[in-house]
């Protein structure tokens, strides 16, 4: 289950807040400043079309995409739920940390019930995703939050302007779905990473910040090892190696989207999976289809991140992730593939960033990946 969207609707930013991202924005157009007024969600029209799947590279890989470089303009954006004042306090940690923050209109937006789950209209977070790509001034795309959504938007992504103007894309939980769309369509590496509001603003734990931007800028580059901290060190289920393409993300996410245009690919693969606030019994079920839609076939090896606040199961530590090691070990253990467990990536804390659509190794003995790929260049 994605992350739920925030409560009650909070009081707008401080003035002292708006007059320092107004001032970082001036670079940009003013269609692409202010606040849009939340209006009721309507769809792009049907005219627009997902462009064809981007050629991949020989190995199968993704794309590497622009490096952010220091001082660079950041998009904020919300193509999922709403966090509202979170958005100008996004901007202040970007402005602090020397990057110039750019907040997409939507972000600032909440609709009204039923749908006050979504951060402005469909035509309105999908015209901020489409402008942040297209800006040339913009470094990287920032998700603020997951929640609901980001799925509604996926059919009228023009994924031929993504192609044209790759650069970082960084999100997880509900963002899943934009990830698995631009790996299938858009053939560039995206980042499965902290957001803002859920994991940078809630004060999650290093090296949450500063591996993802070490991964952005270059500091973490082709031969690498992406290795949990001590503290959160993984656990070995099935041991082996494997090198393969990293996909996936949130469980539900990837179940919801089986049947559609934009199912996940996991031919070759290295499967990142994780989940938050879902039963043992549904996580059984999500399995259960994925092997039943032939996604487990053709597998290199599985990396198991947390699932958190697993319903029913008190605590998150090692004996509530263990009850979920069984469900694992029935798909994969026949399989004889190589699975790595209490992986800290997603709604845990802390959250490493993955890079997805890159070539990894997985090494189980070792506890981590290899970067066989540069991820941005």
């Amino acid at each position: 289950m994605e992350h739920a969207p925030q409560g009650p609707r909070p009081e707008p930013g401080s003035a002292r807040r708006r007059f320092l991202i107004t001032a970082a924005g001036l670079g940009l157009s003013a269609a692409l400043a202010g606040c849009a007024a939340p209006k009721p969600p309507r769809r792009a029209p049907q005219s627009a079309k997902p462009g064809p799947a981007a050629p991949p590279l020989a190995s199968g890989a993704a794309v590497p995409v622009p490096a952010l470089k220091p001082g660079a303009r950041i998009a904020i954006v919300a193509p999922a739920s709403a966090a509202l004042d979170a958005a100008d306090e996004a901007a202040e940690w970007l402005l602090a940390r020397g990057y110039v923050p750019q907040v997409m209109p939507a972000s600032r937006s909440r609709l009204d019930a039923p749908y006050d789950y979504l951060a402005g209209a469909d035509a309105d977070r999908l015209a901020d995703l489409h402008a942040a790509f297209a800006a040339p001034d913009i470094g990287a795309v920032w998700c603020l939050q997951g929640g609901f959504g980001s799925w509604r938007l996926l059919d009228q992504l023009d994924f031929d302007l993504l192609r044209r103007h790759p650069k970082p894309f960084i999100g997880y939980s509900d963002i899943t779905a934009l990830h698995l769309a631009m790996q299938r369509r858009a053939g560039f590496v995206t980042f499965h990473g902290p957001m803002l509001a859920q994991d940078l603003l809630a004060g999650k734990r290093e090296p949450t910040e500063s591996h993802l931007l070490s991964m952005v800028s270059g500091q973490v580059g082709q031969g690498a090892w992406i290795m949990p901290p001590a503290y959160a060190s993984a656990t070995e289920l099935i041991p082996g190696t494997a090198t393969g393409r990293l996909i996936g993300g949130n469980l539900a996410l990837i179940g919801a989207l089986i049947g559609s245009d934009h199912e996940i690919d996991t031919s070759g693969a290295i499967l990142f999976i994780e989940d938050v606030n879902e039963a043992l019994p549904r996580i059984d079920r999500l399995l259960s289809q994925l092997a039943a839609a032939g996604k487990f076939d053709g597998l290199k090896g599985v990396l198991v991140g947390n699932f958190t606040r697993i319903l029913g199961v008190p605590g998150d530590d090692a004996q509530a992730q263990g009850l979920l090691y069984p469900l694992i070990l029935d798909q994969f253990r026949s399989r004889g593939i190589p699975v790595l467990a209490a992986w800290p990536s997603g709604h845990g804390d802390p959250n490493l960033t993955l890079p997805l659509g890159a070539q990894v190794t997985l090494d189980t003995a070792r506890g981590g990946l290899r970067l066989e790929q540069a991820v941005v260049v």
